[in-house]
């Protein structure tokens, strides 16, 4: 899970998702909340956003025509698209955005840009098809935090801004699950994430109270190529 960095006029930033992830940072993101009616917290993400997935995918890679308009919700958020592979779940390729993009054209931008152009790994090819899972990540409800601390494990994404030891402003990420997947506490975890923002000197109290802390939630849906293909067979009868 090493991640690169950027500054603030670069595009292309890496990060730590898991084993490794790419976002495309392009400034700040704006506040998101979950959808409620009545009173009642409706869930954003369905295993239809990652049956899209994978249609892009899949006609991307046959040179077809990119599939039609999904039935889901295309409010704008904040997403990332992972594509993993085998039982084990090896990463093949996550990239995403912090910046809201519409659902539709944002899952289709990143089932290709994850799966092709993460430049860690080679590109994604048809006969992997069907060993692959995608993950989707919907980005909800950032805040700032107070300090480094304030943010709970397994609760919470954090996003830090910092200054490296030559004072060149540096961002990196990680997703909720990753301090708890880790066994990390959030020591540890933040002083993980300057390295893999590019934090060379010595990591220091002084330096944690430094950044700048912001902190997200995620809701995520998982599927498997046999559950994309069992949806696909459900679609013929």
């Amino acid at each position: 899970m090493s991640s690169g960095c950027c500054g603030t006029n670069t595009k292309k930033q890496k990060l730590h998702h898991h084993h490794q992830a790419s976002l495309d940072f392009n400034g700040g993101s704006g506040s998101v909340s979950t959808v409620l009616n009545d009173g009642i917290v409706q869930k954003i993400t369905s295993p239809a956003m990652g049956y899209f997935c994978f249609d892009t995918l899949y006609n991307y890679l046959n040179s077809l025509e990119p599939p039609k308009k999904p039935d889901f919700t295309n409010d704008p958020f904040p997403l990332f698209v992972t594509w993993e592979t085998g039982i084990d779940k090896k990463l093949r390729g996550c990239i995403g955005t912090f910046n809201s993009i519409a659902l539709h054209s944002g899952l289709r931008e990143y089932a290709i840009t994850s799966a092709l152009r993460d430049s860690r790994f080679n590109p994604i090819s048809s006969d992997e098809l069907n060993r692959l899972h995608v993950t989707v990540s919907i980005l909800l409800n950032f805040e700032e935090g107070k300090d480094y601390n304030d943010w709970d494990i397994g609760v919470h994404g954090i996003r830090i801004e910092f200054q490296n030891e030559r004072g060149i402003k540096r961002t990196a990420t990680y997703l909720p699950e990753i301090a708890e997947e880790q066994g990390w506490d959030k020591i540890q975890t933040i002083d993980s994430l300057l390295r893999k923002g590019g934090y060379r000197g010595a990591v220091t109290q002084e330096t944690r109270r430094s950044l700048k802390l912001t902190r997200y939630r995620s809701e995520t849906v998982s599927v498997s190529f046999q559950d994309y293909m069992n949806h696909i067979k459900s679609l013929r009868c």
